[in-house]
């Protein structure tokens, strides 16, 4: 079975991602006002949007916070609890690297004092990326 076609994953995959939705953080809202609706680099930007994986015949997904499929990228908005949690941050990488995609570690506080700064970190990973194919059905 190829990931992400089991239909309860899928539905609960949808249901998880609609809860963060509602309940973003104030930095993953400062940085989604900028990004949303092409408004950048006129990029598609999806928030909290699940990637799936099939580890070791386990089929599970890991939500991102934002997610260009355009680029191939994957921007991870992280708060102080990822100070605690760095071996599973990098299990988490390493695994959507393995689907063709990069992750981008941004720090709350750094979009929230310094959102030009971070806006061209951004820049910087999408401009080193080339343009993928068709976009990902909607979730």
């Amino acid at each position: 079975m190829a990931a992400g076609t089991n239909p309860q994953l899928r539905a609960l995959a949808k249901e998880t991602c609609r809860a963060l939705r509602k309940n973003q953080t104030p930095a993953e809202a400062k940085l989604w006002d900028v990004l949303r609706d092409r408004q950048f680099h006129g990029l598609k930007v999806y928030r909290q949007y699940p990637l799936f994986v099939d580890d070791v015949d386990t089929e599970t997904f890991f939500v991102a916070d934002l997610f260009c499929f355009e680029r191939r990228l994957v921007i991870e908005v992280d708060g102080r609890i990822h100070d605690y949690r760095s071996d599973h941050d990098r299990l988490r990488t390493y695994l959507i690297n393995q689907l063709g995609i990069r992750v981008l570690r941004l720090r709350n506080e750094d979009i929230e004092r310094n959102l030009d700064g971070v806006l061209e970190e951004i820049a910087r990973a999408i401009s080193s990326q080339p343009k993928e194919g068709p976009k990902p059905s909607d979730s």
